[in-house]
């Protein structure tokens, strides 16, 4: 990302930074890699070291199932009952060294503050709106949202009275950054990416608590959740600068590239992690060679596990797939169109499809609830009748 700023800094880092009464306002400089990444400086009305309590909650690690006949999988999300706040209501549905993913229904504001200690956070707004409340400020989320929330910051969620919003999560255990392939030397996006820095949302405003009190914060670390209870207010940041901040970006600002012929998925990628990328299939105009095929390609997953997660429209390649639906596609075995899409994609000149895909280079582990959600016979969805 880029350089921002907010609120009031000092003109030097790692100076003198007087509040009105004389007393210091505290420092905190939050980098990545060792201090090598990127990184931000933030001023703080109290230490926030001060802690008067912290207490083990438990372990989050999901239970995986046993390995089964590889086979691609289908769950039906929308089937999940449990609601709750924007971690209460997390569902695991897989995982593996490298991320975690689920969805969550979010009906109520997160009671306590959240911060995950192990890598970033990725969620994925279906639908819903509402503000995610940080120590960087306040961002606005919309349906469509990516909300990429970096290590180590605290926050919390909190929908829009009487709406529920749906979320498609990633909880990384690296730093989520845009393709590599489209910055160049100085960070800048190139000319040919599907998208521009003006499209990236920060923080709108900066709210400071200047609130002495016990506060919690649920702090996600080394396979547990683990309660902190701060001597104040945890959002007391008064200004901030730097290249690490939480910030949003919309899918409908996603400008999709096309060919004459079929395009590979790599053109769809929107960001990366380590040994996993993210992709957005958004609505645009199909192949123009007079004898192309707009449906995919049969292909065979030899290197990664590809997860597709169902927003909106008719997915073109797919048929008897619902909304909020998730399928997983594993390396080892082709999967490809269904039946009868390929030859009614020729000729088409345009689709309306919504969906995330999401393709790790690790095997990904279904977690044992997810079991309960599943469409058992989508593997034999392909067997023409």
């Amino acid at each position: 990302m880029y350089y921002r700023q907010m609120g009031r800094i000092p003109h030097k880092r790692h100076t003198v930074f007087k509040k009105d009464d004389g007393s210091l306002f505290r420092e905190q400089v939050m980098g990545t890699r060792g201090f090598s990444g990127t990184q931000s400086i933030l001023y703080h009305h109290y230490m926030p070291t001060e802690v008067l309590k912290a207490e083990l909650i438990g372990s989050y690690t999901p239970e995986y199932e046993e390995q089964k006949t590889l086979k691609h999988r289908l769950f039906l999300t929308n089937n999940f009952t449990k609601k709750g706040d924007a971690l209460s209501a997390r569902e695991y549905i897989l995982g593996n060294q490298d991320l975690l993913i689920g969805t969550a229904s979010i009906n109520q504001p997160m009671k306590s503050y959240y911060r995950n200690g192990d890598g970033d956070e990725m969620l994925f707004v279906h639908y819903g709106s509402g503000k995610l409340e940080t120590m960087f400020g306040t961002i606005s989320y919309r349906p469509g949202d990516y909300l990429l929330i970096p290590i180590g910051t605290i926050y919390r969620m909190i929908p829009d009275d009487k709406k529920e919003t749906k979320l498609l999560f990633i909880e990384a255990f690296s730093q989520i950054t845009t393709p590599r392939r489209y910055r160049n030397e100085y960070g800048q996006l190139l000319e040919h990416s599907p998208f521009c820095e003006r499209d990236f949302r920060g923080p709108e405003k900066l709210e400071t608590y200047d609130q002495k009190g016990e506060f919690e914060v649920v702090t996600k670390s080394r396979g547990a959740l683990h309660s902190h209870i701060l001597g104040h207010h945890p959002l007391d940041v008064v200004g901030w600068d730097g290249y690490l901040y939480p910030w949003a970006f919309n899918v409908e600002d996603f400008e999709p590239i096309t060919g004459r012929i079929h395009q590979p998925p790599p053109v769809h990628q929107t960001f990366e992690g380590n040994n996993f990328v993210v992709c957005s299939f958004v609505p645009r105009l199909f192949d123009y060679h007079p004898e192309a095929i707009p449906a995919p390609y049969y292909h065979s997953n030899v290197n990664s596990d590809e997860l597709l997660y169902y927003v909106k429209g008719n997915f073109m390649s797919r048929k008897g797939v619902q909304l909020e639906s998730i399928t997983l596609h594993p390396s080892g075995i082709p999967h490809g169109p269904h039946p009868g899409k390929t030859e009614a994609s020729i000729g088409k000149k345009e689709t309306l499809e919504l969906a995330v895909m999401i393709d790790t280079f690790h095997p990904l582990k279904v977690v044992k609830t997810a079991s309960g959600i599943e469409d058992k016979e989508y593997m034999f969805s392909w067997v023409e009748k």
